[in-house]
This record gives structure tokens, sequence and C-alpha cells, in this order.
């Protein structure tokens, strides 16, 4: 598949359309028009990545996806890819380009979670998840710096709520997030004569992410307040599709309050999740959760 759009940067206005149209209306202006425009969406078999590609692509995009396990009901074409492969990621990524014939959009979703508390050592699963979520956008980022700046492109970075407002027993995927907007303004910086680039910081979501910190006993359930796959889905087209990009996008309304009590207010957002972690922890919630040990004997001998 190739096509030469006119590049994402032109500020097209979206033509008439149901799933656009909405969009627009969601944001109360014009949106970019998204039909031709090159996307290159990493971890695209996961829930995120499936609900993004099939939305694009039923908007007239031309998406490839990578993933380390591709599946057969992918809504786009798919192509296997390590994201920790130093070597492996440039190749993969030429491929995509190629079908492509060029890139406007990336969006880097890959990403995963686990149990990791900041009192414990970090071994294979902080450096894993640090190897995906940070280098491994980098890696995928670096790759396909060149076809953005030609296409004057753009990148939408899928952070978390924990890059700003860290939740316990999650040091690792929090520690990630955070570097990985350390990251983006460093490539905002950079290349932002060029290229847009936009964090967007969703809070939870159901998905097979928190499997992990679930089997662990580690389940922040009560500490978080899931929102939606659609809003998030909303938000990304939103950071993907307006005029100029945007620095900064958190998902939903509660989530911006977050967001500017963590950035301006963080004493107050501490107060609140520690006294939130001392309620649970006192209740039984990580009861045979050895992770959660140190806390749950900390809190029992606390004034």
């Amino acid at each position: 598949m190739s096509t030469t759009p006119t590049p994402l940067a032109a500020g097209r206005t979206a033509r008439p359309g149901a799933p656009v149209t909405a969009l627009r209306n969601l944001t109360g202006g014009a949106l970019r028009d998204p039909r031709g425009l090159r996307v290159l969406v990493t971890g695209a078999s996961g829930t995120f990545g499936r609900a993004l590609c099939a939305r694009l692509s039923a908007q007239g995009a031309h998406v490839i996806g990578l993933d380390l396990a591709p599946r057969d009901d992918d809504p786009v074409e798919v192509l296997a890819c390590d994201i920790t492969d130093d070597d492996g990621v440039p190749a993969a990524v030429a491929t995509a380009l190629e079908k492509l014939g060029g890139l406007d959009l990336l969006v880097n979703n890959a990403g995963i979670g686990g149990p990791a508390p900041a009192e414990r050592a970090p071994g294979a699963e902080v450096r894993r998840q640090l190897d995906i979520n940070l280098l491994g956008t980098w890696r995928v980022t670096a790759a396909c710096v060149d076809a953005l700046v030609a296409s004057r492109g753009r990148v939408v970075m899928l952070s978390s709520r924990m890059a700003v407002m860290q939740l316990p027993l999650a040091a690792a995927y929090g520690a990630s997030k955070r570097a990985l907007v350390a990251y983006a303004d460093a490539l905002r910086l950079e290349l932002g004569t060029h290229v847009g680039v936009t964090c967007v910081y969703p809070s939870a979501v159901r998905s097979p992410i928190h499997d992990s910190t679930a089997a662990a006993g580690l389940s922040l359930e009560g500490m978080s307040s899931y929102e939606t796959l659609d809003g998030v889905v909303d938000t990304v087209l939103r950071a993907a599709l307006s005029p100029r990009a945007r620095r900064d996008m958190p998902t939903t309304r509660r989530g911006a309050v977050e967001f500017f009590l963590a950035r301006h207010l963080p004493r107050l957002t501490d107060r609140v999740i520690a006294r939130t972690l001392a309620t649970r922890a006192r209740g039984g919630a990580f009861q045979g959760a050895e992770l959660a040990a140190g806390v749950v004997a900390r809190h029992k001998t606390a004034p």
C-alpha cells in the first residue's frame, strides 16, 4: 500500500463523516482530515492498539501496526516487532514505511505494567518495563524521525496519569512513564520546528496490562477510577488530528483535575494517595501479598 497524502502538519479541515464529526463536536472545533494519512501504531495487537487502528482505518487513514505477537484478526496489517531489539526495530520500521510510502503520524502505544515496589532492588521486571515503555518507544521513534521530519508529521505518546501522580507498589511503571514524558519533551525541543509531539495521560482502563499486578495480590482497585477505552481512543485521535499539536492531554475531566493538582499541588495529591493506601493496607487489601509485606507491616505499627 503506497500513497502520498498531504502532510499531517498542513492543517486540513475534516470533511463530513460520522466518526470525525463526533470528535469535532467533542473538541468544539475542526479537525484535520484523517483520510490518506500514513500512520504507524506500536502495540497494535493489544487492547488500546486494536481500537486505535480500527478507528483510524475506518476514518480512511492508511495504518500499519507493530506488535510482538500479531493476531490473525487484527483490524489492520501488523508486523511482528520486538521493540526491545536494537537491530530489529529499524528493520521493522523500514518495512512499515515502505508499505505506507512515508509517515505522517506515529502513535507510541506499546507498553506493559507489573508489580514493582520501590523498596525492592530493581530486577528483571523493572528492567523489562523500562526497556519496553521507555527505550522501546525511543527506538521506534528514532527510526521514524527522518520520515516524520520530511512530512512535518506528528508523534503521540501514550503516557499515563502515573507519570505525574505516582501510585504505590508500581514504581517501575510510573518511573518509565515519567521518563517517557521527559523523552517526549526533549524530542519536542529538538524536532519542534517540523514535528508535533503530544503526550496523552490515561488513568486506568480495564485491560490485561493489570493482570500481573492483580495476580501478585497488589490490585489497586479503589485507588484508581476506571475510564472507558473509547474515551482514551477519542483523546488520542484529537491529539493526532487537532490543527496544532497539544503538549499534554489528559483523557477525562477528572484526569485533567488530577493532572493539574499533581503538577501544582503535589503535596496534596501525595496525602490523598497515602491516606487511601493506609486504609487499604490496614483493611487487608494486600493480605498474603509478599511484595506488599513491608507496606502492610509499617502501616500496622504507624501512629
